[in-house]
């Protein structure tokens, strides 16, 4: 008997029925062409196989497959993990000789929760142990284990699900972010290491976010004029930049995305030309937040004599925390940002 899905129903028993391939891809942050691979070339499958083309993966199979995606990420070649996940007495792979060779001497992870010994440094490998994610949903720890094992396809898959499944503004502040923490963290804590990581996903995250991004229809404007974006001279990180654009697209607000590192003369030269309702200066560190440029922004009139306006200017990123002009909004996050804007973009009353 089948659900609404087309998925198997749950056995008249109340027995917990298994994730679905698609459940548990999602899950460990791979793809179900993955799984499918892992299954036909190195036996791991699911232990049992329902009639029909359905599969269902009980918790045993799951923690075999957590141990395959950890010992992969950390460097071993796919073969070795696959027999270290199945365990000391698993029998011989049927996908013909291993050409990495024999197995090491000591056994690695089985699904009974035994401990897996990982590569040591500088092996295959630069990449070292688990993202510090902490308490977070579960699809931050797909997206990490995609990161760390550099699978573009995998990372683009995550993402798309989790901005499909929960909207831009959640998969940013609760997927997207965690996870970006997570790779800095681990890139400050391990010298040089996970730079290639947070490049890939950095790259991935913007692509995904640009994906969301469409330009107003044609005709489309704002009484008040529109909203500027941009990062203050020096700074390169525009990824909180890119989602505020991506969101305020999604609103139908009008929105010039100005990017990285913008410098002062053409900011102030885009802002007396386009006379914006609001001026968002993004500043991830202490070292860019130019505190003589934001006054000189909330200060730039434009109209005609006797009627003159100015923008609404707000600081964004933590490069602004304890300094600027107290009088310049703050927002505390992207759905803080989205309400100011939309408050800003409103036409006077009267």
């Amino acid at each position: 008997m089948k659900d609404s899905q087309g998925s198997p129903a749950p056995p008249s028993g109340g027995a917990d029925p298994g994730l679905t391939t698609g459940a548990l891809a999602r899950r460990l942050g791979v793809s179900p062409t993955t799984l499918r691979s892992w299954d036909r070339r190195y036996g791991l499958g699911p232990a049992l196989r329902s009639e029909g083309r359905h599969r269902r993966w009980a918790p045993g199979d799951v923690a075999m497959l957590e141990t395959m995606c950890r010992l992969t990420a950390a460097g071993l070649p796919p073969a070795e993990a696959a027999r270290a996940a199945r365990g000391p007495a698993a029998p011989p792979l049927a996908a013909g000789p291993d050409p990495a060779g024999p197995a090491s001497a000591s056994p690695g992870a089985t699904g009974s929760g035994e401990s897996v010994p990982l590569p040591v440094p500088g092996s295959r490998s630069r990449a070292a142990g688990p993202l510090p994610l902490g308490d977070v949903r579960q699809e931050c720890r797909g997206l990490a284990r995609a990161a760390v094992r550099l699978d573009a396809a995998a990372v683009d898959e995550q993402l798309t699900a989790a901005v499909e499944g929960y909207g831009l503004t959640v998969a940013w502040e609760e997927v997207m972010v965690p996870t970006l923490h997570a790779v800095g963290r681990k890139w400050a804590s391990s010298g040089d290491r996970y730079v290639e990581v947070e490049h890939l996903l950095s790259w991935h995250v913007s692509t995904a976010l640009r994906r969301c991004t469409r330009p107003p229809a044609a005709g489309t404007a704002l009484d008040t004029g529109p909203l500027v974006l941009a990062c203050v001279p020096g700074e390169e990180h525009t990824l909180p930049l890119e989602a505020l654009n991506a969101a305020l697209c999604q609103q139908g607000l009008p929105a010039r995305m100005f990017g990285a590192a913008v410098p002062a003369e053409a900011l102030i030269a885009a802002v007396r030309r386009l006379g914006p309702s609001a001026v968002v200066l993004w500043s991830q560190s202490r070292s860019t937040a130019s505190v003589p440029l934001a006054r000189q922004v909330a200060a730039t009139a434009w109209g005609v004599k006797g009627a003159r306006r100015r923008p609404v200017v707000m600081l964004g990123g933590s490069g602004w925390t304890g300094r600027g002009p107290r009088a310049l909004y703050r927002p505390t996050g992207l759905r803080d940002a989205l309400l100011a804007l939309t408050a800003a973009a409103a036409p006077p009353l009267g």
